[in-house]
């Protein structure tokens, strides 16, 4: 198998999703993550209001809300997510996202990422995670109670994870797919 080469290798650096209501939809990701309206207006080459939207000033969008999406049209979004660094950001996305109106929110522990998951205005999945420093082959998800203490969930996520017959430190991992067999 060939060695990784990041030097060709492209970075993910944005997403766009179609919405029913788009002010509604720019004000829930900017409530729920703190997320600033660089841009918005009619697209040159596509028929649709563009909202451009980002977290990182280096970065001038890393999600754009499009017009256009039909009122009876279902999601096709499998997820979006966004990442944080701690178990206090993920629970504070967690009550953020309530309180914008999100539904269905679940946590799911997977091994290699503590995740909550919820519907957003539209029913598009989202997901908000934080990376665990271990690796189990996903697909992987058990339960995840953000109400238990920190050293409690880290302790149980490791625990189970060492049980888990494809188990690696993440370092491991990450080795293994820069050599180009992950």
């Amino acid at each position: 198998m060939p060695v990784h080469n990041a030097v060709n290798a492209p970075v993910l650096s944005h997403f766009g999703v179609f919405c029913r209501d788009l002010d509604t939809m720019v004000e829930f990701y900017r409530s729920t993550f703190d997320l600033v309206l660089t841009d918005r207006g009619e697209g040159h080459t596509m028929p649709f209001t563009l909202a451009f939207l980002s977290a990182d000033p280096a970065q001038h969008h890393q999600l754009v809300l499009a017009s256009g999406r039909g009122a009876d049209s279902p999601s096709t979004v499998m997820q979006i997510s966004f990442k944080v660094q701690s178990l206090d950001a993920l629970r504070n996305s967690w009550q953020r996202a309530e309180t914008a109106g999100a539904t269905k929110l679940r946590g799911l522990n997977h091994g290699n990422a503590l995740s909550i998951y919820f519907l957003d205005l539209e029913e598009n999945t989202v997901e908000v995670y934080l990376d665990t420093p271990w690796y189990v082959a996903q697909p992987h998800g058990d339960p995840l109670d953000l109400s238990r203490p920190d050293a409690e969930i880290w302790a149980e996520t490791e625990r189970m994870c060492r049980q888990d017959p494809t188990f690696l430190p993440v370092e491991e991992w990450q080795r293994k797919f820069r050599e180009g067999g992950a």
